[in-house]
């Protein structure tokens, strides 16, 4: 969208207020401005996957030192393309935990040095609540307002999953969230990822292990941790039992002895993971969500842009599922702009004594 398109669309429809949200949890350096409709103006990231791919994972003082060098930039470009001036942000959101110390504190302090620069307010945002407002994000092609005004105020259910996290969290009200549920060992993401590793893909396995999946044949299923009594997730045991399956159809480690191993051995450990995964997911979040008598559920979070998790969960769900659009299910400045603006019209402001928390939790977030 254009500059000119974004003045005239402010012009008409009068809009009260600007936010710039700066997002540096881990590895991708993004900054995403919105207005106070949630409509997205810009979001620029700037993905360091390819230069953490040759480790096969994140490197944290290679992420800081690399969101050091991408954070001026992408800022400028997040302005350049929204089409606003420096004059017209009202607010600025920057997450300030869960995350790596190193990334956050490099967001944080820019955000810090920028907000006086300008003369705005600080928003502090909680990186795990910046994904569940992710499903509030406005664009031209898409628009939530259905599924928002069939919630209302009532009780949601949120399914937060990624990389570093795999929670079921009750939205209770804007800024009252409580933890039902997690994962007590690896995330969702990361298990993508181990999974990947041991079949032999690339990093980073989520993408991977779904490309692969599609049209594989349909071969012994793995087990599933339903973890009964508890809406806990674990994963680990699945991660073994892929290990042990690979093993033993010649997967991992890679055979020497044998010059090339059937794709669609592959493909079938890979789609049975995936399911194992995205049953459990599934399940336990409607069943959740049902118990607690919840007006819909929203899926977030990197692992959320999985096809097959999105899809599965729309078709079993017996209420209304939000869920962003893919390029605002990874991390993302637009999410911490959205979440931003519903803390700043909910009185939240922070000083500059705010620090980073890299262990921050999602529960009793409150706005101060």
């Amino acid at each position: 969208m254009g500059k000119e398109k974004h003045r005239l669309r402010r012009y008409i429809e009068d809009i009260e207020m600007i936010i710039l949200g700066i997002e540096t949890s881990c590895d991708e350096t993004s900054v995403g401005v919105v207005d106070g409709d949630g409509f997205v103006l810009s979001n620029v990231v700037a993905t360091q996957v390819d230069v953490h791919s040759r480790y096969g994972g994140i490197v944290p003082e290679v992420a800081s030192r690399q969101h050091v060098l991408d954070m001026r930039p992408v800022c400028e470009r997040a302005i350049l393309e929204s089409g606003i001036d420096w004059s017209d942000i009202d607010a600025v959101g920057v997450t300030y935990g869960p995350g790596l110390a190193g990334s956050l504190i490099t967001g944080l302090n820019f955000s810090k040095a920028l907000s006086s620069a300008i003369s705005v307010p600080l928003v502090g945002v909680n990186h795990l609540e910046g994904h569940v407002y992710g499903a509030w994000i406005r664009t031209e092609e898409n628009d939530p307002k259905p599924f928002q005004e069939h919630v209302g105020d009532k009780l949601i259910m949120c399914l937060i999953v990624s990389g570093g996290h795999t929670e079921i969290v009750l939205l209770e009200d804007h800024g009252k969230f409580r933890l039902l549920g997690e994962t007590r060992d690896d995330a969702a993401g990361e298990a993508f990822d181990k999974a990947a590793r041991v079949l032999g893909l690339r990093y980073p396995g989520g993408p991977e292990i779904q490309r692969v999946a599609q049209g594989a044949p349909t071969i012994e299923p793995l087990p599933r941790a339903w973890m009964k009594g508890t809406d806990d997730f674990s994963f680990s045991g699945l991660k073994t039992a892929t290990l042990n399956r690979a093993r033993s159809l010649g997967i991992y480690p890679p055979d020497n002895s044998v010059k090339e191993i059937d794709e669609t051995i592959i493909a079938g450990l890979a789609k049975v993971f995936q399911d194992s995964v995205v049953d459990v997911l599934v399940t336990k979040t409607v069943e959740a969500a049902l118990r607690e008598n919840c007006a819909g559920i929203v899926l977030v979070g990197g692992v959320a842009a999985n096809q097959a998790l999105r899809e599965t969960l729309v078709k079993k769900s017996p209420l209304p599922v939000g869920i962003p659009p893919l390029e605002f299910c990874t991390d993302n400045g637009a999410m911490i702009a959205m979440s931003g603006l519903v803390n700043y019209r909910h009185g939240r402001r922070d000083q500059w004594d705010l620090d980073v928390i890299p262990n921050l939790r999602i529960e009793n977030t409150t706005f101060s």
